[in-house]
């Protein structure tokens, strides 16, 4: 039992796990989205509410010691992890250029929304006499949303690639990218001093480019070679600890500089995401990030006091609404501004009108440098984590708004058009050897956008590096192909020579993208009989192919017409394949 113990977080985790996997999928089932449920199983079984009964007194105090989290310390380790994650995940979404393609409404449009938000929020509160120095922290800390709440929201609908998503995405981006100038800045307010406040910041934000400068150049010179290195055997597991290696020592080197950690994460999924494994990382990660962000979430309720909400429900009601109100129409003007309808520019205000986890540490330092006092401090929690809570509310609402109407929905549609990954209408290539090469070429050559993927990476490393859009990946994966733009795609070919892996990605395809045509290359008769059992459009069986074409130049020579001819090679396919196309399929086509 002693050993038991000496495990750090055990009894938290276990519990977690058991509420991420029989609780909130139950809640789930009752239409109670993934976010909301974690927020209330938080104010449930958080310190202020099962978690006070916690007590070695009695024996249902020493039951809810087990069933609650009495102490929110304990779980906000795992939630910072959480987050870390969440930002390596953006990081993988981004890339350089579109980093730099995106400055207009990142620089644009998010520092707008910051400055202008905080500006109104610092007026209003000095218009009742608060201090200066604590109404700047809080119209700061308040400018700022939730990226973990928005990016949920966004991924779960599938929104991420619209013009809305996008720009919500950039404004995020900017606040993120703010969060050490603005706790550096916290921090000169509490502990004032003979030094000028701008000659500090510059030199602290002087610093941290420096350092996200360096850490961006090594990671590109070293990250590559070591992935190409060590992952050259296609372990799973090896390629699971560099990619957590790279993300939490990179994320580490920029806490060492006085930067956070998530800012850091985000540098090494955007390296990442400049490299040939990056959907194969997206893969791999998904399934833990979704875990993290559950705890986060859950850290969040337990940060709710439902007694407080009791005793002054009305005045919490109007600070909830009036940020609400004030964020959205700010949020709402300025990216109307940046060419978005106006029913999509009010979605977007809705979208981002919370409080962000980012408020949680900025007034947790100005409670402890005296800006604010405790009282304060702790309302201004709750206002951040309610509105989180009712964050999809907002957000199902401002869906609504965009959705009235043909003409914007037309609009709307246009728009996700423009943006959508790889434009939409390419062709996923499904092993990347001789044959995919040659389909390559072709497709370039006719100007036709394509995307590759191979499981090997000394196949795809110098393709990569030429510009070629060929990443490693095994295609038999079917979340891997979602990351590919499967839904948009216009055909997927399947070049592989491995007989089960083909069989298992047509499988994965089908249930993903039932309309999408496959054309795959068998080995044989049998083989080619199985991929159409399975749902193939197309099959090319080599060895049947080689005579058939070999017997086409043949017969064109006899005076054949060529439109008898492709009829007599399409019958003698369907004759060949069409004895093994009626047999199951066990997976072995061999």
């Amino acid at each position: 039992m002693d050993e038991v113990e000496s495990i750090p977080h055990l009894r938290e985790t276990l519990l977690f796990l058991a509420l991420a996997g029989i609780l909130v999928p139950f809640l789930q089932r009752l239409r109670v989205g993934s976010i909301p449920g974690y927020l209330a199983v938080g104010m449930l079984l958080g310190p202020f509410g099962l978690g006070r009964l916690a007590t070695p007194a009695t024996s249902f105090g020493r039951l809810m010691s087990w069933l609650a989290f009495p102490q929110l310390e304990t779980v906000s380790v795992l939630a910072g992890i959480g987050v870390v994650f969440l930002m390596f995940m953006i990081g993988l979404e981004l890339s350089a250029w579109r980093l730099w393609s995106m400055r207009r409404w990142v620089f644009g449009a998010g520092a707008a929304q910051v400055v202008v938000t905080t500006a109104l929020i610092f007026a209003a509160a000095a218009a009742f006499d608060v201090e200066h120095g604590a109404a700047l922290v809080v119209g700061l800390a308040l400018s700022f949303s939730s990226t973990a709440v928005v990016m949920q929201l966004l991924t779960a609908r599938h929104d991420l690639a619209t013009p809305l998503g996008q720009a919500s995405f950039a404004v995020l981006l900017f606040q993120d990218l703010a969060v050490v100038p603005v706790l550096i800045l916290v921090s000169l307010l509490g502990r004032p001093g003979d030094s000028d406040v701008l000659v500090v910041l510059s030199l602290a934000l002087g610093r941290a480019v420096i350092a996200i400068v360096v850490i961006f150049v090594l990671g590109r010179v070293v990250l590559g070679p070591l992935f190409r290195q060590f992952t050259a055997n296609r372990q799973a597991d090896t390629f699971m600890a560099l990619t957590l290696l790279a993300s939490l020592s990179i994320a580490s080197l920029t806490w060492l500089a006085g930067l956070s950690m998530a800012l850091g994460a985000m540098l090494a999924g955007l390296l990442l995401a400049e490299t040939e494994y990056r959907h194969q990382v997206v893969v791999m990660i998904d399934p833990f990030r979704g875990l993290l962000m559950g705890v986060f979430f859950l850290s969040v309720g337990m940060s709710i006091d439902p007694l407080a909400i009791v005793h002054q429900p009305l005045r919490l009601l109007a600070a909830v609404m009036g940020l609400f109100a004030l964020k959205t129409l700010v949020t709402a003007l300025v990216l109307r501004a940046g060419g978005l309808s106006n029913r999509v520019a009010i979605h977007g205000g809705l979208l981002l009108g919370q409080g962000g986890e980012f408020a949680f540490v900025v007034f947790g330092v100005a409670a402890t440098l005296g800006l604010l006092n405790a009282e304060a401090s702790r309302f201004l929690l709750l206002v951040v984590g309610v509105s989180m809570f009712v964050a999809p509310v907002a957000a199902a609402l401002g869906r609504a708004i965009e959705a009235r109407g043909p003409a914007s929905r037309s609009r709307a549609g246009a728009e996700r058009a423009l943006v959508a990954p790889q434009g939409g209408g390419h062709v996923v290539i499904a092993g990347f050897g001789r044959v995919g090469q040659s389909l390559a070429r072709l497709f370039d050559a006719q100007a036709i956008p394509y995307i590759a993927v191979d499981p090997d990476p000394n196949v795809v490393s110098s393709f990569h590096a030429k510009g070629w859009p060929v990443y490693v990946g095994d295609a038999s994966r079917g979340d891997l192909l979602r990351q590919l733009g499967l839904a948009q795609a216009r055909a997927v070919v399947l070049t592989m020579d491995q007989p089960v892996s083909a069989l298992h990605a047509v499988r994965a395809i089908r249930v993903d993208a039932p309309d999408v045509p496959i054309f795959a290359r068998a080995r044989d008769e049998r083989h080619a009989g199985a991929l159409q059992t399975v749902g193939a459009d197309a099959v090319i069986p080599e060895t049947l192919e080689s005579a058939l074409q070999l017997g086409a130049l043949a017969l064109e020579r006899t005076g054949m017409p060529q439109a008898e001819l492709r009829a007599v090679l399409a019958r003698e396919r369907a004759e060949w394949i069409a004895p093994y196309g009626n047999q199951s399929s066990n997976g072995n086509p061999t």
